[in-house]
């Protein structure tokens, strides 16, 4: 049987001397690590009268009343499914009716659309003839058919075929660069060519140096369009402003894909091109699956509920509705609906556990929790607080009964010596970083990051979920992608969250300990940290582009799709503040769009 226990493998950063502006910097820290504000800090006395501490979390902004009192037209509806299979028919007919050899761009440009709009999972098998068909004409080794290629038909197909598993080489870009190596300057004037090799450019491999410079060049000439407010709207495409801006807040690679839907559809209205089917499709479809989404809901809301963990953990994060939202994020296809459910619990889990590591109990309290998780034994936690039972036993029915829903499910699977391993190592992990916390101690960038990897929980997480997914991926192909999946969510959680977790007293993050590192300031080592997310979707998109070669794509996928989704959801959460914290206005509007309110 698979396992994937993550051994997280350091970055491999030199660890040079302090310098310092770094000590200077860091003393900073300390302040604020150890400081005693009220906003930040909160005294509760309990049988053994310990000084604890508080984040000050607000509470949930959904009651329990309103989430059960969900209904969806659309759910289990015989008329909406009727016309759903009647659309989805018009569309298959679409596909087949493509010509690649004589539009190559229309029909990779329906591909990109049917993505875009949520609907695509719907049409895999056409997809992947249609994109068959179009490596073979004109990718496949076929090196004097690239330099005929339009611009953006070439970014287009570059982008589509490489998410779609072939390896298609960056030498077909080496055109647009003059003698001297620099890219060409005219390449700017095709702004759609330009945003489209803008999006390919995040699906570079790793010593892709063609796709580096081609990344920044798009930027740069993004930027200036809409500084210049010069954006000439050009056929298809009516509201080009407006597709650069979102495109430069986050590239189409590192968006979760439920969330684009949402907002594309809007956008797909407005295009001179609008197939009014495509559009009643994503529509129908997007509030059908709503409507699966919020039974699931529904479901994870009663869960929580009865566990009590929000009445009795006032101290912890109450955020049933933002784990779900990321357990959608990470897998939301109508069929997956135990995944949602268990990803949900895992996460609502680790929020209340972190809690308790990070912010409400003492050092001595944490030791003995963790070895209670060690031993996977009630008889274990008859010495600590009561609040530190009920988090235990809860937590360990939990785990115990989803381990005995997949035994039940299939007979050949016993992953509960598999899982118990897997949350001892988050324990440890979690326990370390109080440690840290507790002796003042700053670990290097290296350190850092491979005890964070695991706190982070992604390991943790699709550990549980693994055999759900009926997985085939094994050995070092699954300790890799697992591993990147960790990587992009700790470094995006670190950019988001570090200025809020040290007010209220945390380690250090990444950010601070670079700093401590190198001496570099503040927005030195954001910059820094950003650049380490994008050389591990370097080596995300390497591993996955081997894992579907290698594996059985059908069998992979699902699973490929929602380690990959946990860190594009990170990137989507804290790419401004920690709004998972601290949900803001923003942040609630998602939750209303993606879960309350039906597309029209």
């Amino acid at each position: 049987m698979a396992s994937i226990y993550i051994s997280c493998p350091g970055i491999g950063f030199a660890r040079p001397r302090s310098h310092e502006t770094g000590r200077r910097n860091i003393q900073g820290i300390r302040k604020q690590l150890y400081s005693t504000n009220p906003t930040t800090m909160a005294v509760t006395t309990d049988d053994t009268s310990v000084l604890r501490r508080s984040a000050n979390y607000p509470p949930s902004l959904w009651s329990y009343d309103f989430l059960q009192s969900l209904t969806n037209n659309y759910y289990l509806s015989e008329k909406y499914e009727t016309k759903l299979d009647g659309l989805k028919e018009l569309v298959k007919t679409m596909i087949s009716e493509c010509n690649v050899m004589e539009d190559t761009l229309s029909t990779l440009e329906l591909v990109d659309d049917l993505q875009r709009l949520g609907i695509s999972y719907h049409f895999k098998d056409e997809i992947r003839n249609v994109l068959k068909s179009v490596y073979m004409c004109y990718f496949d080794g076929h090196v004097n058919y690239w330099n005929k290629l339009d611009l953006n038909l070439k970014a287009l197909g570059f982008r589509l075929l490489r998410q779609h598993g072939y390896r298609i080489p960056q030498e077909i870009f080496e055109d647009i660069k003059d003698e001297t190596g620099n890219i060409k300057v005219h390449v700017g004037d095709d702004i759609v060519g330009v945003l489209n090799l803008y999006e390919a450019s995040f699906f570079a491999v790793v010593d892709e140096n063609i796709l580096d410079e081609i990344r920044e060049f798009t930027i740069q000439c993004l930027e200036k369009k809409l500084e210049q407010d010069d954006i000439i709207n050009i056929g298809k495409q009516s509201s080009m402003s407006m597709l650069i801006s979102h495109a430069l807040e986050l590239p189409l690679l590192w968006r979760p894909q439920r969330f684009e839907p949402i907002w594309f559809i809007e956008a797909y209205k407005r295009r001179n091109d609008m197939n009014p089917s495509l559009l009643e499709l994503a529509e129908l479809d997007f509030n059908i699956v709503q409507g699966i989404h919020r039974e699931d809901l529904k479901y994870s809301s009663r869960w929580w509920d009865s566990l009590g963990w929000h009445k009795k953990f006032s101290f912890a994060r109450d955020r049933l509705v933002e784990s779900f939202m990321w357990a959608v994020g990470a897998s939301y296809q109508p069929s997956f609906s135990v995944l949602r459910r268990n990803i949900t619990k895992l996460i609502s889990l680790i929020n209340v556990i972190d809690d308790v590591y990070d912010v409400y109990g003492t050092l001595d309290e944490l030791k003995q929790f963790t070895d209670a998780v060690r031993r996977w034994d009630t008889n274990a936690i008859e010495e600590l607080p009561d609040y530190m039972k009920i988090c235990f036993l809860g937590f360990y029915n939990t785990i115990n009964e989803m381990a005995y829903n997949t035994l039940l499910a299939n007979q050949e699977i016993l992953v509960l010596p598999y899982v118990k391993k897997v949350w001892a190592d988050y324990c440890d992990a979690i326990l370390l970083e109080a440690q840290w916390f507790h002796s003042g101690y700053t670990p290097s960038l290296d350190e850092y990051l491979k005890n964070s990897c695991v706190t982070i929980s992604v390991p943790a997480i699709l550990s549980n979920i693994y055999h759900i997914t009926s997985s085939d991926l094994t050995g070092e192909a699954l300790q890799n992608i697992v591993h990147c999946s960790s990587m992009i969510l700790r470094l995006a959680d670190d950019l988001g969250t570090s200025t809020a977790e040290l007010e209220r007293g945390d380690v250090p993050k990444s950010i601070q300990c670079y700093m401590h590192e190198t001496g570099a300031s503040e927005e030195k080592a954001r910059e820094h940290i950003k650049k380490l997310i994008i050389q591990t979707w370097k080596k995300l998109n390497q591993e996955t582009m081997s894992a579907a070669a290698k594996y059985d794509p059908s069998a992979s996928e699902i699973f490929v799709e929602c380690a990959t989704n946990l860190g594009r959801m990170g990137q989507f959460t804290y790419k401004d503040t920690d709004v998972f914290g601290t949900p803001d206005d923003l942040y609630k509007s998602h939750q209303i769009s993606l879960l309350f309110t039906p597309k029209s």
